[in-house]
């Protein structure tokens, strides 16, 4: 999963960014609103964590600038500002939920969750397709009781394909979800990461492959008998 925090506090942006790299999310961090709200137009993140009283634009104007440019990326407004009428401003705004400082890194977590589960987004620990059974949680991927453990990265883009199933993701895409927004990852590192996979799958006899779609990207499928 990848978040977006939107905080000028350097400090607390950096404790912000370590609880959530911590639960093996990806992190990028900006400081006033008008990176956030251009970092944010792009549509890649699953969630966004927003300050309010940040300079150039305020948290309100990022989340009705995206709003109003339909981008509907979970918005956690996470503010001093403690008061019911920034709360209301804030869900007006745009905003999904609302949270003020000084916060428990529990309650930010459950909260984060609780929104993309909401958006569908969110993983069971156990995922199931075809034939093999993915743990999200110790990153096994398994069949008839074989099975072998994938890296942080191939973890990632498996997780990609199977929250995407129904769709073909590009490899622009899989660089921007997996390896992040301001990453100097090109083709040739998605295209290693998904010949780790395939070799995984074929290591438990998974009759799964990761289908190349010429010029579009991968998907998902199973083998024909």
């Amino acid at each position: 999963m990848q978040v977006l925090v939107v905080e000028d506090e350097k400090r607390l942006a950096q404790a912000l960014k370590q609880i959530l790299t911590e639960q093996k999310y990806m992190v990028d961090v900006v400081h006033d609103g008008n990176d956030g709200l251009d970092y944010a137009l792009s549509g890649i993140y699953d969630v966004i964590i927003l300050d309010i009283m940040i300079p150039y634009r305020d948290g309100f104007q990022v989340a009705y600038e995206l709003r109003k440019n339909k981008i509907d990326t979970p918005i956690l407004m996470l503010t001093a500002k403690d008061t019911v009428p920034d709360k209301v401003s804030g869900l007006n705004s745009g905003a999904d939920d609302y949270m003020t400082k000084p916060f428990a890194p529990e309650e930010l977590l459950a909260r984060i969750k609780a929104l993309t589960r909401r958006r569908g987004e969110v993983m069971l620990d156990e995922t199931d397709f075809g034939d093999f059974n993915f743990n999200a949680s110790t990153c096994e991927l398994s069949k008839d009781g074989k099975s072998v453990h994938l890296n942080f990265k191939e973890a990632e883009i498996l997780k990609l394909l199977l929250a995407n199933r129904d769709t073909i993701i590009s490899k622009e895409d899989i660089i921007t979800k997996v390896w992040g927004y301001d990453s100097d990852a090109g083709s040739n590192n998605v295209e290693a990461y998904v010949s780790f996979l395939r070799r995984k799958l074929n290591f438990i006899q998974s009759t799964t492959e990761i289908k190349s779609i010429k010029k579009m990207g991968y998907r998902l499928e199973q083998k024909n008998d």
